[in-house]
C-alpha cells in the first residue's frame, strides 16, 4: 500500500510526461502548419488544377452533296483514312446520261455560234455583190435617161431600170441589216465567251459536278467513327453517313471553378496527366481560351434557377487548353478520355481569357479536296469548245 508521500511523489511525474506529449503534438502540428503554409505560399498558390477535364477535337461528318443509292463503302470504323481517299461510292449512271447530253448540248452550241462569226463574212460578201448591182442599175438608169431625147430607148424602158434601181438599193439596205442583226451576236465576243456558249458550258459544268459527287471523298486524314451508311441504301443530299476524327487535332476542355479563373491567361503553361497511359506520362500545353459560358448556360436544358427556392451552386467554366503536337504523336489520346489538368498561373504576362482577341484573318480549319471535280470541269469544257471550233475560228471583229 502506497503512502501519501509515494502518490504525492507520482502524480507529478505523470503530470510532466503528459506536458511534454502535448508540446510536442503542439510542435508537431505547427511544424505541419507552417510547411503547409510555406508550401502554399511558394508553389501550391501559383497554380489551379482540376480533374473534370476531358479530351476534345473535331468531329467531321461526311455527308453526300447529291442524293443516289450507295453501291460502295471503301472505309470502316476505326480504319486510318488520308484526305481525298473515295469513302463512299454512288450509282452515277443517271448522272452519266446527264453529263453526256450537256456535253453534246455545248458541242452542238459551239458549231451553232461558229456559224454565227462565219455568217458574218458570208453577209459582206452579200453587200458587196448587192452594191455592185446598185451601181450596175444606177448606171443603165442613167444611160438610159441620156437616150430618152433621141427616141432610142423607150419610156417604158426608164421605168423598168427605175424600179430595178430600187430593187438592187432595197435588196442592199436588207443585206446591210442582216449583217448588223448577225453582229448584235457575235461583237465583243468570241467563240469560247460567247453567252449561248457559256449557258451551255455552265450546264455540263452543274452535270459533271453531280457525277462528280457520286463519290465521297474523305475531306480530312483521320479516322473514320461512327459509321451508319450500308450498301445499297438510298440516301439523300445531306444525310450523315459517317464521321472521321483527325486524332492530330485534339485539346482538352478543362472544367474549373469560376473562383479559379481570375488569374488565368492565354499562353499560361499547363500540365496534364491522362489515365490512359498512367501518371508516368506528362503531357504539356497552354491555355487558349475561355468559353462564352459555363456549363450550365449551354446544357440542353438549362436550370430555371428564378422557378422556386434557390441554392447557389459554383458554376463551372470549360477552359480550352492546346496541346504539344509531338507528344500528342508519341502518345495518341482519343476523345473523351479525363485528364488531370494543372495550370501554372504565376505566369501573368498574356492576355486576359476575357479581353476580346483579335480577329481571325485566315481559315481555322480548310479542305481542298472538292476543288479537283470543279477543274476537272473546266478542263472538260475547255476541251470540248476547242474539238468543236476549228483551227481558224474566226475572229469577234469579223
Amino acid at each position: 500500500m502506497n503512502t501519501p508521500d509515494q502518490t504525492t511523489q507520482a502524480v507529478p511525474k505523470t503530470n510532466g510526461k503528459r506536458r511534454r506529449m502535448l508540446i510536442g503534438v503542439t510542435i508537431v502540428i505547427a511544424l505541419v502548419l507552417i510547411a503547409y503554409g510555406l508550401w502554399w505560399a511558394i508553389f501550391a498558390r501559383h497554380y489551379e488544377s482540376t480533374d473534370d477535364a476531358y479530351v476534345a477535337g473535331n468531329v467531321v461528318q461526311v455527308t453526300p452533296q447529291v442524293g443516289g443509292t450507295v453501291v460502295a463503302i471503301n472505309a470502316d470504323d476505326t480504319e486510318l483514312v488520308q484526305a481525298g481517299k473515295p469513302l463512299i461510292e454512288l450509282d452515277r449512271r443517271d448522272a452519266k446520261v446527264a453529263l453526256e447530253q450537256a456535253e453534246a448540248q455545248l458541242a452542238q452550241t459551239v458549231r451553232e455560234v461558229r456559224t454565227l462569226f462565219v455568217n458574218n463574212g458570208t453577209l459582206n460578201a452579200n453587200i458587196a455583190a448587192r452594191t455592185a448591182d446598185v451601181e450596175r442599175a444606177r448606171a443603165d438608169l442613167s444611160r438610159r435617161q441620156q437616150l430618152i431625147g433621141t427616141g432610142a430607148v423607150a419610156k417604158e424602158d426608164i421605168e423598168h431600170a427605175r424600179s430595178a434601181l430600187l430593187a438592187a438599193e432595197s435588196a442592199l439596205q436588207a443585206a446591210r441589216e442582216q449583217l448588223a442583226s448577225n453582229r448584235v451576236l457575235t461583237d465583243r465576243t468570241s467563240v469560247a465567251r460567247h453567252p449561248n456558249v457559256q449557258r451551255a458550258a455552265a450546264q455540263v459544268q452543274a452535270a459533271y459536278l453531280s457525277f462528280a459527287r457520286a463519290t465521297l471523298p474523305a475531306p480530312i486524314t483521320g479516322y473514320v467513327a461512327k459509321r451508319s451508311v450500308q450498301v445499297g441504301q438510298r440516301v439523300a443530299a445531306g444525310t450523315p453517313l459517317l464521321s472521321i476524327v483527325p486524332l492530330n487535332i485534339l485539346w482538352v476542355d478543362a472544367n474549373f471553378k469560376e473562383v479559379q479563373v481570375a488569374r488565368m491567361r492565354i499562353d499560361q503553361p499547363v500540365t496534364l496527366h491522362s489515365d490512359l497511359y498512367g501518371s508516368d506520362a506528362v503531357y504539356h500545353g497552354k491555355v487558349a481560351g475561355l468559353a462564352a459560358g459555363t456549363g450550365s448556360a449551354f446544357a440542353l436544358l438549362p436550370a430555371q434557377n428564378a422557378s422556386g427556392n434557390w441554392i447557389k451552386i459554383v458554376q463551372r467554366i470549360p477552359v480550352r487548353i492546346t496541346l504539344d503536337p509531338g507528344e500528342l504523336a508519341a502518345r495518341p489520346l482519343r476523345l473523351g478520355v479525363s485528364m488531370q489538368v494543372e495550370v501554372d498561373i504565376a505566369h501573368a504576362d498574356g492576355t486576359s481569357l476575357t479581353t476580346a482577341a483579335p480577329a481571325r484573318t485566315t481559315p481555322a480549319y480548310k479542305t481542298d479536296v472538292f476543288d479537283t471535280a470543279g477543274r476537272e470541269a473546266d478542263a472538260l469544257i475547255a476541251r470540248i469548245i476547242a474539238d468543236n471550233s476549228g483551227n481558224a475560228a474566226p475572229s469577234a471583229t469579223q
